[in-house]
């Protein structure tokens, strides 16, 4: 198996997506989003961290991850904050729909081969 089908194969394994937990400084590094604007998010509910209590890190799983880069993207396109909310939960809800069928799709594939 070649490097990028490793990658790909990442994004598509889903138990270690749901253990894929990161602070929120690290969150900032990756996605050049500053942890200032990520705490303003998480006030106005656009995310939420795993650890919600008043002097801990917060912690960040893949799906707020993701939902944090897309809606990044679509301020940078011009869309105000709640549009962009608005728009990335529709996207996610999208998605979680469509990975759902991919889920179920999987096992039956291999054991055809």
């Amino acid at each position: 198996m070649n490097e990028d089908a490793q990658k790909l194969n990442a994004l598509l394994d889903f138990d270690l997506l749901k253990k894929l937990v990161v602070g929120i400084g690290e969150v900032s590094e990756i996605t050049g989003i500053p942890t200032r604007k990520i705490r303003y998010w998480e006030e106005k509910g656009a995310i939420q961290s795993e650890t919600n209590t008043e002097g801990s890190t917060r912690r960040y799983n893949y799906l707020n991850v993701k939902k944090m880069l897309l809606i990044q993207e679509m301020i940078d396109e011009g869309f105000t904050l709640d549009a962009a909310i608005k728009k990335v939960d529709k996207r996610m809800i999208i998605l979680n729909d469509a990975f759902r069928k991919l889920a179920d799709i999987i096992p039956d594939t291999e054991e055809k081969e």
